[in-house]
């Protein structure tokens, strides 16, 4: 078996006392939202050992290029209305890599245990009697808003945030929320998967009391290059969502911290436009 790639000056006091990724271990790792640049340390110490990543749909492929020569690289993406590879057949394929010895990277993106089914693929190992880690990674409802200039918190507006997926495992509306005590008791929602079903969403939230000409936006490839936001209000997101060209993979967030991307968006000050600072709770147009 080949050995880890070796150390320049500088990774060896980078990576020193992180831990040895060991044969017959699978770390769960998560690659964050896109930028290579939010990986963590631990992630990029797995990257560098690893024989085999067998990694996500939503893993931007740069990251991959951080690992070391002649690793086995396996795609094993799950998008929703296309063809998928089962994840019972992921589950046995970790176990079979790690069973042969090998050093399995499970690459992830944003989080393992943030809807990324981490902790499916971790029971199922512990059944095999597979040793792990999981390596946290940061998740697309924070590292995404960030990039678009949105606090998920902010201390003059809301003191709670709640997180959702817009989908169950058949690819339906949640019908376990209780869209009710969500309208009224989260004062921030963001909501992961939820292009499909947006127009549904919306339509439960006001009907459970949701003020209509509540700030909301939609950000889609969340933190890469090709980053879009669009910014509209909860009554008239799901029509100006129809009238763009936005595609998934997204996140949705509905709250008053949406005002804020006019002072806070650091990505447009870059490309040149003009930072607004005015009262968070009555941001100017």
């Amino acid at each position: 078996m080949s050995t880890p790639m070796a150390h320049d000056p500088y990774s060896a006091t980078l990576f020193e006392g992180l831990p040895e990724f060991l044969p017959g271990w699978v770390w769960l790792v998560g690659g964050g939202p896109g930028d290579r640049g939010l990986l963590t340390l631990h992630a990029i110490n797995a990257l560098r050992q690893a024989d085999a990543i067998v990694y996500d749909a939503l893993v931007d492929e740069s990251i991959l290029k951080l690992a070391r020569p002649n690793v086995q690289i396996e795609y094993a993406g799950k998008r929703g209305g296309r063809p998928s590879p089962k994840q019972k057949d992921i589950n046995l394929r970790l176990i079979e890599l790690a069973r042969e010895g090998k050093r399995v990277l499970r690459l992830k993106g944003g989080d393992p245990f943030i809807f990324g089914r981490g902790g499916e693929e971790a029971l199922q190992l512990v059944a095999a009697d597979i040793p792990f880690r999981v390596v946290p990674g940061i998740t697309a409802g924070i590292g995404g808003l960030t990039y678009a200039g949105i606090p998920a918190t902010h201390r003059d507006i809301n003191q709670s945030v709640t997180f959702l997926t817009g989908h169950d495992q058949t690819g339906a509306l949640p019908s376990a929320l209780d869209w009710d005590a969500l309208a009224k008791g989260s004062q921030v929602i963001v909501m992961y998967m939820a292009m499909k079903h947006l127009r549904s969403i919306t339509e439960k939230l006001l009907a459970a009391g949701r003020r209509a000409d509540e700030s909301v936006a939609i950000i889609c490839n969340a933190t890469k290059p090709d980053q879009q936001v669009l910014v509209s209000d909860l009554q008239t997101i799901a029509d100006d969502l129809e009238k763009s060209n936005l595609k998934p993979p997204a996140i949705f967030v509905i709250g008053e911290v949406v005002r804020l991307r006019h002072g806070l968006d650091w990505l447009g000050v870059v490309e040149g436009r003009k930072a607004l600072v005015s009262d968070p709770l009555g941001v100017a147009e």
